[in-house]
């Protein structure tokens, strides 16, 4: 499993009750970007479009907008943009060992392939498929839907 430090438990113990040994390798961090108040008032939305930037958000959220919602990268290029935190690749020493990558973003999938590691990899979904096969990692499943659950699924259907 290729997820950042602190975020792989949940998922590692699901395919652990499916059989399966895990493998944690966590290959991307997630940074803040700072620790300033993100001021909300004046806003009727905010829009948040990943779990991480959601964490983030609150941990520095100042004042109330009506609304808030999680949604994908088309509907933020129609808002006001505030970057909370970034991704960083990480190198661990020796690449894993294992039968199958569990990758759960693009950032993943690229550190993975910068290993030189030939394994099948299940993706959370297309985008990160497609970052994938661009990478040159072969994806044995995709996620039908984007989340834990999903994962879980695409693994146990590969190896059940």
């Amino acid at each position: 499993m290729t997820r950042p430090e602190g975020q792989s438990r949940e998922l590692a113990v699901r395919l652990e009750e499916l059989g399966h040994e895990v493998v944690l390798c966590p290959l991307v961090r997630i940074e803040p970007l700072g620790d300033e108040p993100v001021d909300v008032t004046g806003y009727d939305w905010v829009i948040v479009t990943s779990a991480n930037g959601a964490d983030e958000l609150a941990r520095r959220l100042r004042g109330r907008p009506v609304r808030i919602a999680a949604v994908g990268p088309v509907t933020a290029a129609d808002a006001d943009f505030v970057p909370l935190y970034r991704t960083v690749e990480l190198r661990p020493d020796e690449p894993p060992a294992g039968d199958l990558v569990v990758l759960a973003s693009g950032s993943a999938a690229r550190a993975f392939a910068a290993l030189g590691v030939d394994l099948p990899a299940v993706t959370i979904g297309p985008q990160t498929t497609a970052t994938a096969h661009e990478c040159g990692i072969r994806v044995a499943a995709e996620a039908e839907t984007h989340d834990l659950d999903g994962l879980v699924r695409a693994v146990a259907r590969l190896a059940p």
